[in-house]
């Protein structure tokens, strides 16, 4: 659910992907509430226009997702979510305010960016919690959306939660135990779909301490726990957490445990229960089957429950992707590129 960042490209990755490209086109857009949302154009800028949403919640935007669009065919639009990456005021700051950082302000904010840029409606692409906003966005404005590439599909369900944050510590029963041990408040939840996680909500709160130690070691023992379900398949290289720069990891993780505190103020199974929303937008769901962190039950229902979506499952791949699931993404945005 927390993935999908701003990592580099790489090697393997360069004869694959379009080459690289700068922006033509960037700014920063008021948005309300005193934020400021980074955004910028790329490619094409009388193409096919895209909308690259990335992961986190708070790890911001790359310049990766931007090879993966023909640059003569697409106008590539990208942006940092509320708190995180060139966006103001920062979530690594302890006096940011996220009281207006949740996903219904990031819903606003997309059409806020869709009309300042004067876009009629456009591709949405993205993966992990990425993809619980491209659904969450679409399910509101389905008139908007031309086509959806979804990869790492999560819905971000109380469920699915809760596996990512305590189920899947039957796998890696060490790493939890130390993760348990970060937040002893914690408590156990009453359940997997009634409320969050209390451990989630431990750490939530031990990462607006005033205390700046105490929100070091939260930040430091929730990065760990997240490379830990990630260990199987990162490879060589900075862990996919605990190796980004402190201010990023500081703001990813603050604003991780505060959306899924609040169970990204969706309801249980709302994304599934009102996919017939999406009817009439075609789209393409990439999932790795070995993907522990978003197990592939969501992307199952999911195209169980969208007609117009078809579902590619990656044997062999697991959250972070691979060679084969970057073939199937790059298919699928160049046979919607017209």
């Amino acid at each position: 659910m927390a993935r999908w960042g701003g990592t580099e490209v790489d090697p393997s990755e360069a004869d694959e992907l379009y080459p690289p490209i700068e922006p033509y086109a960037s700014g920063m857009l008021e948005v309300g509430d005193g934020n400021l949302v980074y955004w910028e154009a790329c490619g094409n800028p009388a193409g096919k226009p895209a909308l690259v949403v990335h992961g986190g919640p708070g790890s911001g935007c790359g310049p990766r997702a931007r090879r993966y669009f023909d640059p003569e065919r697409y106008r590539v639009i990208l942006f940092d979510q509320r708190g995180c990456g060139r966006s103001t005021p920062h979530a690594s700051d302890p006096a940011t305010d996220l009281r207006h950082n949740t996903t219904h302000h990031l819903i606003a904010d997309m059409e806020r960016l869709r009309e300042h840029l004067g876009v009629t409606d456009w591709l949405l692409y993205g993966g992990s919690w990425g993809s619980t906003l491209i659904l969450a966005y679409a399910q509101a404005h389905p008139e908007r959306v031309t086509e959806a590439v979804i990869a790492s599909v999560t819905t971000t369900r109380r469920s699915e939660i809760d596996w990512l944050y305590r189920g899947v510590g039957q796998l890696f029963p060490e790493a939890w135990h130390a993760f348990r041990e970060g937040a002893p408040e914690g408590t156990e939840p009453a359940g997997p779909t009634t409320a969050p996680t209390g451990l989630v909500t431990a750490y939530a709160r031990l990462l607006e301490s005033p205390d700046p130690a105490v929100r070091e070691r939260a930040t430091a023992a929730w990065c760990a726990w997240e490379d830990a379900v990630l260990s199987l398949e990162a490879g060589p290289g900075p862990a996919p957490y605990s190796g980004r720069p402190d201010r990023d990891q500081r703001a990813m993780v603050r604003i991780c445990a505060h959306y899924f505190s609040h169970g990204a103020w969706l309801r249980e199974n709302q994304l599934i229960d009102e996919a017939h929303r999406l009817a009439g937008i075609p789209a393409v769901l990439v999932h790795g089957r070995f993907d522990l962190g978003s197990p592939l039950t969501t992307a199952w229902e999911l195209d169980r429950a969208w007609p117009e979506a078809e579902l590619t499952v990656i044997d062999g791949a697991g959250h972070l992707g691979g060679p084969a699931t970057r073939r199937a993404v790059l298919a699928a945005l160049d046979g919607f590129a017209g």
